[in-house]
């Protein structure tokens, strides 16, 4: 018995902390100790930050991980936005209990959208969704839904307090509150794209003929998967209510539905964690292309995303995994 125990080959352990936990993990610690080292207006920026990437996370589940091309997720966000603040302000709800309800609503209106648009492909569905896109502001300021949305005037919401007593302000107990919003639905995106519906989710995206003939309800998944991205493109919506405290209709604009485009293609195609570059890209970099040049921050900006996708033509997420391979290389030669 000795001499077959001697025989076998030796099991090596697998690392406990592997790199990718322990930038997980370095990560979330920076993260917590960001709003006590930054100022007042910085914790506000980091917070729609925060909550551009749950949005683009959920463009990118739509996207990234099933092939349907969305120009109208802006859309869904001024639906989370407006579900959130009537709440507020109408019913006195508070404001945690608006990120469900708004993440219902958006689930609901992606589902039945995705049913038309199964009959679309390609540029087509691209075309559909920038309708709804540009419809939806629109629709915002009907006098008959002025009474609820506020028309053209919008409504005003009371940014909460911190709760139990303490000591932080309101931007830093809203900063952890959609931290925590974040890593939820991250975790929750991270376990949906490795499980068995993630996988067909995939399989529709890589080849839907041959997802079709393996058993894949195309119809199904797709339609779903548009209602689980704007699911998570209304929370966002709902967050970014209540940390801006405002929302109107040209809150809302096309313009929207294009800058989470840029920050899921600058994040990456299909990595879960290029939805945090890419909000850091949506919120930081017109900021800096205008205090480049303030007559021409357009061109600033377009110079600044096209040599951004020259240098990283896959986005970070391309990046990440270039050096990733090279560490890898390395390692072994070592």
């Amino acid at each position: 018995m000795e001499a077959q125990a001697e025989a076998l080959p030796a099991v090596r352990a697998r690392p406990a902390l592997t790199p990718a936990r322990a930038i997980l993990i370095g990560g979330i610690a920076l993260a917590l100790v960001l709003p006590f080292l930054a100022k007042s207006f910085l914790v506000f920026q980091l917070n729609l930050v925060l909550v551009y990437a749950i949005a683009i996370c959920g463009l990118n589940l739509l996207t990234g991980f099933n092939g349907q091309f969305s120009l109208g997720h802006g859309a869904f966000y001024a639906i989370g936005a407006y579900t959130a603040a009537i709440l507020m302000e109408h019913g006195g709800v508070s404001y945690v209990w608006t990120l469900p309800a708004a993440g219902l609503i958006c689930f609901i209106a992606g589902f039945l959208f995705g049913l038309p648009a199964l009959r679309l492909e390609a540029i087509y569905l691209a075309l559909a969704t920038f309708a709804l896109a540009i419809a939806t502001p629109q629709i915002l300021k009907l006098s008959p839904l002025e009474h609820w949305t506020g028309g053209v005037q919008g409504i005003v919401i009371l940014k909460p307090d911190a709760p139990f007593g303490l000591p932080l302000s309101q931007d830093q107990w809203l900063y952890f509150f959609t931290l925590a919003v974040a890593l939820l639905m991250f975790w929750a995106a991270h376990n949906l794209v490795h499980s068995r519906t993630g996988r067909a989710m995939m399989a529709i995206r890589d080849n839907r003929i041959a997802a079709r003939s393996m058993g894949v309800n195309t119809a199904l998944y797709k339609t779903l998967t548009f209602g689980v991205s704007a699911l998570y493109t209304g929370v966002a919506g709902a967050l970014g209510a209540i940390v801006v405290q405002f929302v109107a209709p040209d809150s809302f604009t096309f313009s929207l539905s294009i800058a989470l485009l840029v920050g899921l293609v600058v994040g990456g195609v299909g990595w879960i964690p290029g939805a945090l570059f890419g909000g850091l890209f949506v919120l930081f970099v017109p900021n800096i292309a205008e205090h480049i040049s303030k007559g021409l921050s357009g061109a600033a900006y377009g110079a600044i995303l096209i040599l951004l996708i020259y240098l990283m033509p896959s986005g970070a997420g391309g990046f990440f995994r270039l050096l990733a391979t090279r560490a890898a290389k390395w390692r072994r030669r070592s």
